[in-house]
C-alpha cells in the first residue's frame, strides 16, 4: 500500500487540502492519506491556535477510511519532519511512505533536519504551487529526481492567512468558498481566531 503523510498546520484546514487528497486518491498516487497537524513548539508558527482545536477541525473533514489524522507531532517539543516518516515506515514497514508537500516547502527542503535524506529515502509527492518553478527545484535536486513526483492536481493558491482574516472580520458569506460547513460550525462554537 502507499501511504501519504501530509503535514502543514492546517490552521485552519481547508478545502484546498481535502481536494488535494481526494485527488491524490482518485488518481492513484497514494491508497491512503493520514494528515499530520504540526506541533505549535516551533518558533516561526507563533500564529498557531492549540493543537486540540486544529486536530478536532481535521478529524471533522476526514473519513477515517482512506483518510486520517494523526497527533504524532503535537507534542510539548519540536517534532521534525525526519522523525515523523521515521515513525510511520517503522509503523508500517511493509508498506511504502510517501510525503506530500508543495513546492513551496520543497523549494528549502534541504535546510530542514535531515533534509537530504528525506528525499534519499522517501518518496516525495509534490503539490505545485504556482509561486515556485518546478522545473528550477528538480534541477537542484536532480540527484533525488527518483524520487520526487509531480502531482498533476489544479490548483487554486488559497491561502489559511486569507481565511483567518474572513473569520476575524465575520464574513460568513465568504467562508463557505474556502471552508466546510463542519469547519464553519466548530470555529464559530469555539470563537476561533478572533484575537
Amino acid at each position: 500500500m502507499k501511504i501519504g503523510i501530509f503535514g502543514g498546520s492546517f490552521n485552519p484546514p481547508h478545502k484546498m487540502h481535502i481536494n488535494i487528497v481526494n485527488e491524490l486518491l482518485k488518481q492513484h498516487y497514494v491508497d491512503k492519506v493520514i494528515f499530520v497537524p504540526t506541533g505549535s513548539k516551533y518558533e516561526y508558527k507563533n500564529n498557531l491556535i492549540s493543537d486540540k482545536y486544529r486536530l478536532e477541525m481535521l478529524r471533522l473533514i476526514t473519513d477515517g477510511n482512506k483518510c486520517e489524522v494523526s497527533d504524532f507531532e503535537l507534542k510539548d517539543y519540536v517534532v521534525y519532519t525526519c522523525e515523523t516518516l521515521k515513525y510511520f515506515k517503522e509503523k508500517y514497514p511493509n508498506d511504502e511512505i510517501y510525503f506530500i508537500c508543495g513546492t513551496d516547502n520543497l523549494s528549502y527542503i534541504d535546510k530542514w533536519k535531515n533534509g537530504l535524506e528525506i528525499l534519499r529515502n522517501y518518496k516525495i509527492l509534490v503539490i505545485n504551487r504556482s509561486s515556485n518553478d518546478i522545473m528550477e527545484l528538480l534541477d537542484k535536486y536532480k540527484e533525488y529526481k527518483d524520487n520526487i513526483i509531480v502531482a498533476s492536481i489544479p490548483l487554486n493558491d488559497m491561502s489559511s492567512t486569507n481565511i483567518r482574516f474572513l473569520i476575524k472580520e465575520n464574513k460568513k458569506e465568504e467562508l463557505n468558498k474556502y471552508l466546510d460547513k463542519k469547519v464553519i460550525d466548530y470555529i464559530c462554537q469555539n470563537n476561533l481566531y478572533l484575537d
